[in-house]
């Protein structure tokens, strides 16, 4: 009777087994998409996916809706002469982290799983993935780009038998089609204690003035000499893998990780050797202390952070933006921001003034390392902007309108917006005098922010054109508002010549050194031109045409030149029914600041909202440029987004005293809000 009766009972447990993960299954995601530390992905259609990124300020690793995969691997700093432009592009290299899975000698694809969900634990910086593979396997994928090794990613894939099953898990590098001399390579290490796979690559970039290399290996659980035993497969030039047989039991769980290295001879000579290295250091650190010291680097991260009360989903999404600013740089890289961050090749991963003007202000408040490695970015490249100056006939730098790897203009030719939107060398030296004020660093203000800072002042005094008192124009260019092209004396441009003019010379002052008299002198008659009942007008020739973005309202902040509030509100009353709903998401941005300084936190919340809400594409909600554009994620919006909180909301100024507080009020739906970690000195600001 009881071998009769064996097979019934097997059959029932495992039902039971199911019944139970399908419940926890329900109960957990439901709890998380309370949580506000969570992003939860459930209804994943692959026509319409939209991948988040892990990233660690120097490997992007792009989600994919296929599971065991990543979409796009992007290493940053790293370009060629690729794809479009005639410019530089962000290279995307090797795909190294994903994974293959056979279950009972059958390959699993999207179409031979259930339950697929995904879920970005923003804490611990690690994209989750669950799925049911029928009544045989659940399998639960992580994946994380470690922040304390900046060019290494774990996998860790747990596998629950529901009944007996063989797995054949698989780890594969894969080449994208523009690399070129792609070389395969699997060895093994021997020694007493472990031995260490190796399954490599490295190939050329398209012209071949890069070389990229990747490496992983497996981390087991077994006990050294029982680990699985290892089959390297070389498929074709494009694709190698390394796989294992795997026996469960029913109601046995099975644990695997996967360590991977990407590195390319702009941050190593050697990178093949230095990839294998890092690959091989990582093995032998072990999955918990890999695990320890990456959460460990994003707890230090997470101390400076917005807290809101009383709105789950607005504490999500602001923090879902600063998890994206935090992930795209790091500190003590050198490297800067591009406006789609790690998340892919838009914009060609060059970088812009959304950098300093829209992403850099938030992180130099609340991480002002980071912004250090932004600036030196710029100051590294700053020789190339003295002879983009000259080119043009100017003195000084002029820094080119997108920057790449040399710091050369990169901008496409048919964009007129390389040789004419000057601002941008404004915003670079505005960046640099903000940086001073928050830490006072006397040491870097002179070997780095000043140079920088006279380059930029002597820059715009070889741009005017002095034509009487008052009227040092400055023509022919494109401002904020890009739509209005070839204009004279645009308000955004002008404002941010006056007021880094000013900068140059109060940083000579704090240093003691004699300051260029033409500089306050150009500041003072840089004109900002008005209409007749006093609204300042955009440029020369505006006459009222729909705006891309803000332009005029910038005055008001971040610059403070239009600091009066009656004259605030005139020129919000006169460009806010301007702006087009085609424009960027951190247009909309400013006004939500700019009302929550007004005393009006209703009007601000509903700006808040509109600049981002609309511009969220499924499944996890990552923002594109524009209301129901198809380009996420645009990291340029989240810097608006956070400013309209940490600057509108939160009233925090940068000022020559340090971040200061102005009174603010909050909109009706949340009942505080505290930023903590600002500074150097780590402050902690409330609003109740």
């Amino acid at each position: 009777m009881i071998t009769a009766n064996r097979y019934p009972v097997r059959a029932f447990r495992a039902f039971c087994l199911l019944l139970f993960l399908a419940s926890c299954f329900f109960a957990h995601s439901q709890n998380l998409k309370d949580s506000p530390w969570h992003v939860v992905a459930t209804d994943i259609n692959p026509a319409k996916y939209f991948g988040v990124t892990v990233a660690n300020g120097m490997v992007g690793l792009v989600s994919s809706p296929q599971p065991m995969q990543v979409q796009d691997v992007v290493l940053n700093g790293v370009y060629d002469y690729y794809q479009r432009g005639r410019v530089s592009n962000i290279l995307k290299s090797f795909n190294h982290v994903n994974m293959y899975l056979d279950v009972d000698r059958r390959r699993i694809s999207r179409n031979d799983i259930q339950n697929y969900a995904q879920t970005l634990d923003m804490k611990r910086a690690a994209l989750v993935t669950t799925f049911d593979i029928g009544e045989k396997l659940s399998v639960r994928h992580t994946v994380v780009s470690l922040r304390h090794l900046p060019f290494t990613a774990l996998v860790e894939v747990e596998f629950t038998a529901k009944k007996d099953v063989e797995i054949i898990p698989a780890s594969v590098i894969e080449a994208p089609a523009h690399l070129n001399d792609i070389r395969n390579l699997y060895a093994e290490i021997d020694r007493p204690h472990v031995t260490i796979p190796l399954l490599s690559s490295v190939a050329k970039s398209p012209t071949g003035r890069v070389e990229v290399a990747a490496s992983n290996s497996f981390i087991f659980d077994e006990p050294h000499g029982q680990e699985p035993r290892l089959i390297h497969e070389d498929w074709d030039n494009n694709m190698h893998l390394l796989k294992f047989y795997k026996n469960l039991k029913a109601g046995q769980k099975y644990r695997v990780c996967v360590v991977g290295s990407a590195v390319s001879s702009v941050h190593n000579e050697f990178p093949l050797n230095e990839a294998e290295r890092l690959t091989i250091f990582a093995k032998l650190e072990g999955r918990d202390r890999l695990l320890k010291y990456h959460e460990a680097e994003w707890e230090k991260l997470w101390k400076s952070d917005i807290l809101i009360e009383g709105d789950v989903t607005a504490q999500r999404d602001v923090r879902f933006a600063l998890y994206h600013l935090y992930s795209f740089v790091r500190e003590g890289s050198g490297l800067s921001l591009s406006p789609m961050g790690l998340s892919g090749l838009g914009y060609n991963g060059h970088v812009f003034w959304d950098t300093e003007l829209w992403m850099y202000p938030p992180l130099l408040i609340l991480q002002p390392e980071i912004a250090r490695s932004i600036l030196d970015y710029r100051f590294n490249r700053l020789e190339m902007a003295r002879r983009n100056a000259f080119e043009h006939g100017y003195k000084g730098a002029m820094f080119p309108w997108e920057s790449a790897a040399s710091g050369g203009e990169d901008t496409p030719v048919w964009a007129l917006t390389g040789p004419f939107q000057h601002h941008i060398t404004g915003c670079i030296g505005w960046a640099a005098w903000k940086y001073y004020q928050v830490t006072k660093d006397k040491v870097w203000l002179r070997e780095k922010g000043y140079p920088l800072l006279k380059e930029v002042a002597e820059f715009w005094c070889s741009r005017v054109e002095r034509n009487g008192p008052g009227k040092y124009d400055i023509k022919n260019v494109i401002g904020a508002n890009e739509w209005q092209e070839n204009i004279d004396n645009n308000a955004f441009t002008n404002g941010m010549a006056k007021t880094v003019l000013a900068f140059a010379s109060q940083a000579a002052t704090e240093l003691g050194l004699p300051s260029n008299p033409d500089w306050k002198n150009v500041a003072d008659n840089i004109p900002i031109l008005k209409f007749p009942d006093g609204t300042t007008k955009e440029n020369a020739i505006y006459d009222g045409v729909p705006i891309k973005q803000a332009d005029v309202n910038l005055l008001a902040y971040p610059l403070k030149i239009v600091a009066d509030e009656a004259a605030i509100r005139k020129d919000l009353t006169y460009y806010e029914p301007r702006y087009s709903p085609e424009g960027p998401a951190m247009g909309v941005a400013i006004l939500a600041t700019l009302w929550a300084r007004l005393g009006d936190p209703e009007k601000a919340h509903t700006y808040f909202v509109k600049g981002y809400k609309p511009n969220e594409v499924p499944p996890f909600g990552v923002i594109s440029e524009t209301a129901g554009g198809t380009n996420p994620y645009f990291a340029t919006g989240a810097g608006g987004m956070l400013q309209s909180i940490v600057s509108g909301f939160g009233g925090l100024d940068v000022t020559d005293a340090g971040v200061i507080q102005l009174k603010t009020k909050l909109p009706k739906q949340w009942k505080s809000l505290k930023i903590t970690g600002v500074g150097v000195e780590k402050k902690t600001f409330e609003v109740k």
